[in-house]
């Protein structure tokens, strides 16, 4: 199971132009992975709309530009509970949006940060 498509990846890098641009944007994406989860989480758990939407939004966007299409699309999920104001559903969709993040990351960073570094 690809957690990162390779395609979209090769993608970044032409639209940047070369690949030192796209792999700074993979590592920034990596290295802010745990603050966007924990804004996000904190967000849906206080049922704050605006920033939950903000945060959500910025990490379903963010995701699609490294590649990571399965978190992406979980990420849309959540983002449509939180413009539905179904807060309940939410807090259901984050642990699995942690997990597929956490596996989003790993792999970005194991097939395309360390392979360019």
């Amino acid at each position: 199971m690809r957690w990162v498509e390779p395609d979209i990846l090769a993608e970044l890098e032409e639209e940047l132009d070369g690949p030192e641009l796209a792999l700074g944007f993979a590592r920034d994406y990596a290295s802010l992975w745990d603050q966007r989860f924990s804004r996000l989480s904190a967000a849906v758990h206080t049922e704050d709309r605006p920033v939950a939407l903000d945060a959500v939004i910025s990490l379903r966007i963010a995701s699609a530009m490294v590649g990571g299409i399965r978190l992406s699309v979980l990420a849309q999920a959540l983002e449509d509970a939180i413009r539905r104001s179904d807060f309940v559903q939410g807090q259901a969709l984050l642990a699995t949006l942690a997990e597929h993040g956490f596996r989003t990351v790993s792999e970005l960073h194991a097939n395309y940060i360390l392979k360019n570094d």
